[in-house]
């Protein structure tokens, strides 16, 4: 099997926008494994079930195009801490082959590299339920940053500036995590982060901040940060090799890394993993798009 040299990938779906048919959400839960699909009916609400289909269908479009592994043959695992995994065999030059994703607000992502570990977060920026102000959800927060980047999230003048740095710092702790795949248990307080462009858009890619791990700098990881639209910001972090010269790639690139896929591409190239659900589709329909209040 010759495989080509594959480019980094950055992915992205508007969820929020995609009302789905019956025929779309039929073939869509035919095309992932059986197993996946159960775990997405539980979802009590439209809008969770949706994001969580599409993860998938991302992550198997993007091994089914770049590794040329035959869809049906895409086998897909979880480790103990959540981070999805591909148990197939995969050519010596692809060993290193590595994918993430995040789903929240209304958008899902994903970033893939040939070789480098990666991770991806998305954020809405919005105040979540049940806070009376911006001040009382931040000090919920307290404990997951540093001085220094409470500091710079208060640092804005306005409300939505604050909220805006705050799920920026957010998503940059969150993506190294995942790129880790070390999830759940890892005190985030140990992350401090440097921003040294204040403000993002969906234009550029800043790549300037820095991290210091138990106050100690560190150079080998890359954080590209962007905005996919006014309310969605999301954060692709990316552990370099030791040979890495992280201050040639560093600054701004004038283009948006986030290539917007359909469910059509999504479903293109898709191969039948079950048969056809009618219930499915009826239980779907039953759900609740999201929340009250919302």
């Amino acid at each position: 099997m010759q495989v080509t040299k594959m480019a980094s990938l950055r992915w992205g779906f508007h969820c929020g926008s995609w009302v789905p048919t019956q025929p779309e959400w039929t073939r869509a839960a035919q095309c992932v494994q059986p197993e996946e699909k159960e775990r997405i009916g539980r979802f009590v609400f439209k809008k969770d079930a949706k994001s969580a289909m599409v993860g998938r269908l991302l992550l198997r479009k993007a091994i089914a195009d770049t590794l040329h592994i035959p869809y049906n043959d895409i086998r897909l695992a979880r480790t103990e801490k959540g981070k999805p995994y591909l148990t197939n065999a995969v050519p010596a030059n692809f060993a290193r082959f590595n994918f993430n994703i995040s789903h929240q607000g209304d958008w899902a992502v994903l970033a893939a590299e040939p070789t480098r570990q990666v991770g991806v977060d998305v954020m809405k920026i919005e105040l979540s339920r049940g806070n009376k102000s911006v001040t009382e959800f931040l000090d919920t927060f307290q404990r997951q940053f540093t001085v220094q980047e409470m500091r710079t999230i208060k640092a804005p003048l306005t409300e939505k500036g604050q909220l805006a740095m705050f799920y920026r710092h957010w998503c940059l702790k969150e993506s190294y995590v995942k790129a880790l795949g070390i999830g759940i248990g890892f005190t985030l307080q140990r992350l401090d982060f440097r921003i040294n462009t204040h403000d993002l858009s969906t234009e550029t890619i800043v790549q300037d901040t820095q991290v210091l791990v138990d106050n100690e700098s560190d150079e080998s990881w890359i954080f590209e940060e962007t905005c996919l639209d006014q309310d969605h910001c999301v954060v692709t972090a990316c552990k370099c090799d030791k040979q890495c010269n992280r201050k040639e790639i560093t600054g701004h690139r004038p283009c948006h890394p986030f290539v917007v896929q359909t469910i059509n591409t999504l479903l293109s190239g898709a191969q039948i993993q079950s048969g056809e659900d009618i219930q499915y589709w009826e239980k779907f329909c039953e759900k609740l798009d999201q929340p009250t209040g919302r």
